[in-house]
């Protein structure tokens, strides 16, 4: 029997997914790296489901980052 190994683990790429805020502010949720999108996703629907429909809602991105092991820093939206 043999396994197939993901095209995930073989790429030489390291994935970050981070959370932030559209407003650009810094909070717990954003300060966080997550592993995967579904991490990230969830903590956003845990937080969501503290808020009732009054609330000011906060808008939040998921943003999922590449890069090589050889680079030092993930690459910003900045530019």
């Amino acid at each position: 029997m043999s396994l197939a190994v993901s095209p995930v683990l073989q790429s030489d790429r390291i994935q970050a997914v981070l959370v932030v805020r559209d407003d650009g502010v810094d909070d717990e949720i954003t300060r966080r790296r997550y592993s995967t999108y579904d991490e990230a996703y969830d903590e956003l629907e845990r937080f969501y489901a503290d808020l009732c429909c009054s609330d000011e809602r906060i808008e939040y991105s998921i943003r999922v980052m590449e890069s090589s092991p050889s680079q030092e820093q993930i690459p910003s939206d900045d530019g």
